[in-house]
C-alpha cells in the first residue's frame, strides 16, 4: 500500500494524516501494547518547544509560524536536524522530567504495558556541556515511575549516536553502565544517528563494552542504508533487534537469518514513509516480513515530530495485516523485549485474552 502522490518534500510531518491515518477503532487502544521504538525526545510536544525556547530565548524557525508546522522537514538530514533543534531547548532536569510526565500521559492513553524508551546522553551534552546526565536520568526515572501504580513500567535504552564518533560512543556506554548499574533502569544501548557515513563496524569496541556490563545491543539499520548495514549490526554489533531495517527486504538471505535467529526489527511505518525509507508508492514490507517469520515490532520513532501515536501506527498496519496479525504482532513486541520470561508470559496472556474478548463480541 502507497499514496503516489505523497513526497516528503510536500509537506513533511504533517502529510503524516494525510497520507492515511485511519480511525482508532476501541479495540486497537484497548489492545495492550509493548513500545520498543520511541525516542524520549521525540516526544516533545510542539507547544511545549516553543515554550521552552521562548523561556530560553533560543532563535529558532521552528518556534515561529503556524503550531502544526512546528516540526516540518523535507529530508531524513532535514528530520536529523529537527531532533536535535528539540534537544537544544532541553537544558535542566526539570525539562527532561516534564517531557517523560507527558510520555506517561501519552502510554497509558494508549494501553502501553511495558517501553523501552530511547534517550541520547552524547546529544545532550553536546549541546549542553554542564549538564548533569545522572541528575537528568534521576529526574526522568522519578517521572516515568508515576506511572507504575497504572500498569506503565518503562526502561531506558542510551543511545551511542554515531555522528560523534567512536570515543564519544564509547564513552555514553560507560555512561550507560553507570546508569544501569545506579539502578535507574537502563537495560541498553542502542546505536542511532547517520547510518550512511558512520557504519556499524566502528563501534564494535562500545558494543563489545557494553555487553561484557550485562546491556542488551539494538541498533538502528537498513533505514536510510541497505541491507549490507543490517548484517553488520547483526553480525559484528550482535545487536539483538533492529531499528527500522526496512532495506533488509531486498535480501532474502538477510530476511531469512532475521527470522531463524529471531531478531526481531522494529518498524514505524509513518517514520519510515517521511523519512524516505519507505518510498513513495511502494508497500511497506511488514506483511512481508511477517511473512517470512520475522519478528516485527510495529512502533512511533519519534511520534510528535511525524505527527502520530503508537496508537495510529497500529491502525494503519491493521489496514494491511488485519486483527490477527496485528494482535500477533503485540506478541512479537513483547517476545522481543527485554522484560523477564514470566512478565513476557503474563503479558502475552493478558493481549490474548483482550482478543479473545474482542472477536467474541462481533457479530456473526
Amino acid at each position: 500500500m502507497g499514496d503516489p502522490n505523497y513526497s516528503a518534500a510536500e509537506g513533511g510531518c504533517q502529510m503524516a494524516k494525510a497520507w492515511l491515518m485511519p480511525k482508532i477503532s476501541a479495540a486497537v487502544r484497548g489492545l495492550p501494547k509493548v513500545q520498543l521504538h520511541c525516542h524520549l525526545e521525540g516526544t516533545v510536544r510542539a507547544q511545549t518547544f516553543r515554550e521552552l525556547a521562548a523561556r530560553y530565548g533560543v532563535e529558532s524557525a521552528r518556534a515561529a509560524g503556524p503550531l502544526d508546522q512546528t516540526y516540518a522537514f523535507a529530508t531524513f538530514g532535514e528530520f536529523l536536524l529537527t531532533f536535535a533543534e528539540v534537544c537544544k531547548i532541553l537544558r535542566t532536569p526539570g525539562d527532561y522530567a516534564q517531557v517523560a510526565r507527558d510520555y506517561v500521559a501519552a502510554a497509558l492513553a494508549q494501553n502501553v504495558r511495558y517501553a523501552e524508551v530511547f534517550i541520547s546522553p552524547s546529544v545532550w551534552t553536546f549541546f549542553h556541556k554542564d549538564l548533569d546526565v545522572r541528575e537528568v536520568v534521576t529526574a526522568m526515572r522519578a517521572a516515568l515511575d508515576e506511572g507504575k501504580p497504572h500498569g506503565l513500567e518503562v526502561a531506558f535504552i542510551c543511545d551511542l549516536t554515531r555522528n560523534f564518533g567512536v570515543e564519544r560512543a564509547q564513552q555514553t556506554a560507560e555512561v550507560a553502565v553507570s546508569l544501569a548499574e545506579a539502578g535507574l533502569g537502563v537495560v541498553g544501548i542502542g546505536l542511532g544517528g547517520d547510518e550512511v557515513n558512520f557504519p556499524a563496524e566502528l563501534y564494535r569496541e562500545p558494543f563489545d563494552y557494553a555487553r561484557a556490563h550485562g546491556l542488551h545491543c539494538v541498533a538502528h539499520a537498513g533505514e536510510a542504508a541497505g541491507p549490507e548495514s543490517v548484517w553488520a549490526a547483526i553480525d559484528v554489533l550482535k545487536a539483538e533487534r533492529i531499528g527500522h531495517g526496512v532495506h533488509s527486504i531486498g535480501d532474502p538471505a538477510l530476511v531469512a537469518q532475521l527470522a531463524e535467529r529471531r531478531i526481531a526489527l522494529e518498524l514505524c511505518p509513518t517514520s519510515n514513509r517521511l523519512t524516505g525509507a519507505v518510498p513513495a508508492g511502494e508497500v511497506h514490507p511488514i506483511g512481508a516480513f511477517a511473512n517470512a517469520g520475522v519478528l516485527c515490532a510495529i512502533d512511533a520513532d519519534d511520534p510528535e515530530l511525524f505527527s502520530t501515536t503508537l496508537c495510529d501506527e497500529y491502525a494503519l498496519a491493521e489496514t494491511w495485516l488485519g486483527w490477527g496479525g496485528l494482535v500477533a504482532r503485540a506478541h512479537d513486541a513483547v517476545t522481543a523485549s527485554f522484560l523477564p520470561r514470566a512478565t513476557k508470559i503474563a503479558l502475552s496472556a493478558e493481549i490474548d485474552d483482550f482478543a479473545t474478548d474482542i472477536v467474541a463480541g462481533l457479530p456473526n
